[in-house]
């Protein structure tokens, strides 16, 4: 990481904990979305029935999916149009800056904090099944598969949706309008996610691997295509004025 691209990680990161609301939403909201898994899967019994544990166990992995997958999309919103709305963004783009280096450092400042959110939640939903559920239970919750799957793609996942953020962000007006359309754009991954989380889709550890191959590739396409939608002359034409 060369120093121009820690100096926009730096800035953004300043900016994201200077605004209350982007912090409190990214602490609340994982919360809100382990909460029901967690009682869910603490809540089996003896009586329940294997296919019903199966089904509640893939809806807590499925939640651990959506936390990467999300998270960014509420920071994305304020790449682009929330330093517009600041007056902050001109001057960005006047800096020497080179459009990759800018878009690095503004994807790693959402990509890192929410990572460490889902793998911190993912470390403590564990803890609690270990120490509180039953032992099936907590077999299924470590089959390999599936921790190699959050693993691998907690981080991969963050990076796709924001690149997807950014590229939405680049071309909106409004912060709100922004974050909408980045949740409604993860929908079709969301539910290739659900196939692997109710094993639709087997899943094995060979499957898991694959499917962080793909979506390295995908981050990597998507990385290319927002870096060419990131016009900066067009930004300071559309922003610069009053």
């Amino acid at each position: 990481m060369n120093g121009r691209v820690r100096a926009v990680l730096r800035k953004e990161l300043r900016e994201f904990r200077r605004n209350t609301l982007v912090v409190s939403t990214m602490v609340v909201l994982p919360l809100f979305f382990i909460a029901i898994p967690l009682a869910s899967v603490l809540a089996v019994n003896s009586g329940t029935a294997p296919e019903a544990i199966n089904g509640i166990v893939g809806g807590a992995l499925l939640a651990f999916f959506l936390v990467p997958l999300m998270l960014p999309t509420l920071i994305a919103g304020y790449a682009v149009v929330g330093e517009r709305e600041q007056g902050t963004l001109e001057p960005v783009l006047t800096t020497p800056v080179r459009r990759e280096e800018l878009l690095i450092g503004k994807a790693l400042a959402a990509v890192v904090p929410s990572t460490a959110m889902a793998y911190a939640l993912f470390g403590l939903f564990v803890t609690v099944v270990q120490l509180f559920a039953r032992r099936d239970v907590v077999s299924l919750v470590l089959e390999p598969s599936q921790v190699v799957a959050i693993a691998l793609f907690t981080p991969l996942l963050a990076t796709f949706s924001i690149w997807v953020g950014l590229a939405i962000s680049a071309r909106s007006s409004d912060i709100r309008v922004a974050q909408q359309l980045s949740a409604v754009a993860m929908l079709p991954m969301v539910g290739v996610l659900w196939l692997f989380a109710f094993q639709v889709i087997a899943p094995t550890v060979t499957v898991a691997v694959a499917g962080a191959i793909l979506l390295a590739v995908l981050d990597l396409g998507a990385w290319r295509i927002v870096s060419a939608l990131f016009d900066r002359e067009r930004l300071l034409t559309r922003y610069g004025g009053p």
